[in-house]
């Protein structure tokens, strides 16, 4: 149903909350942070994240909560039946519920926590010819086949195929993907189209045009016949 990251400082075994997570049929990675968020399930992300407050210090939930409102990722916060007294809302988690688990309000409020910030429940995607591309689900569909992306990959696709035609910079790629902060030159956006174009392209299939010393385009319509980028919901 949800695939979930859970934030939670490791213990000496098993977090109770990933059983709960099994039990309510969620698909979950863990880590003490979101470091790492890209690489937990093989480049997709998860649809929301999950805070073990049990386990984490004030800093590091609010770290956590401020990073998810950068990638516009719902985030819960699970609180200790016996800590709800001391819950600090400022936090300002989009949703919260109690420890233990039950299952079915799990699920509800990861469905509330999600509408929250996504809005309306349609799916809504970009086709551009053969090529697929579901922004809420960070799914990519290349003829039929599903492409693993990493989450800059799919950042970097999403931000040309939603602008077919504009000529992008590679210090205006970096800017706006790695944000200004980032202290990698722009050699990183090379690699990155790269490995990009050797996912989503082949013979019949070219998206992604070099504009010599100047940086990157999408083009406005994929060769063999594709048409443009259009927008829309999927029910």
């Amino acid at each position: 149903m949800y695939n979930i990251f859970l934030v939670a400082n490791p213990g000496n075994g098993l977090n109770p909350l990933l059983r709960e997570m099994d039990r309510a049929g969620l698909g979950c990675h863990e880590g003490p942070d979101l470091t790492h968020l890209e690489e937990a399930a093989a480049g997709q992300m998860p649809e929301a994240v999950l805070l073990d407050l049990a386990s984490l210090g004030p800093m590091q939930a609010r770290q956590a909560i401020n990073r998810c409102r950068e990638l516009k990722l719902p985030v819960l916060a699970v609180v200790p039946r016996d800590a709800v007294g001391s819950y600090d809302p400022t936090f300002n988690a989009d949703e919260f519920i109690l420890s233990p688990l039950e299952h079915g309000e799990l699920v509800a409020r990861l469905k509330q926590a999600v509408y929250r910030v996504r809005g309306s429940l349609g799916r809504e995607v970009l086709r551009i010819g053969d090529l697929v591309i579901d922004l809420d689900r960070y799914d990519v569909v290349m003829a039929g086949r599903r492409v693993p992306l990493t989450y800059k990959e799919f950042q970097l696709l999403v931000l040309l195929a939603s602008n077919p035609g504009r000529v992008y910079t590679r210090e205006a790629l970096l800017s706006q993907v790695w944000g200004y902060d980032y202290l990698g030159g722009t050699r990183t956006v090379d690699v990155h189209i790269r490995r990009l174009r050797s996912k989503i392209e082949d013979p019949d299939h070219t998206f992604v045009e070099t504009i010599w010393n100047v940086g990157y385009r999408f083009k406005t319509a994929a060769s063999g016949g594709g048409k443009g980028p259009q927008p829309g919901p999927l029910a």
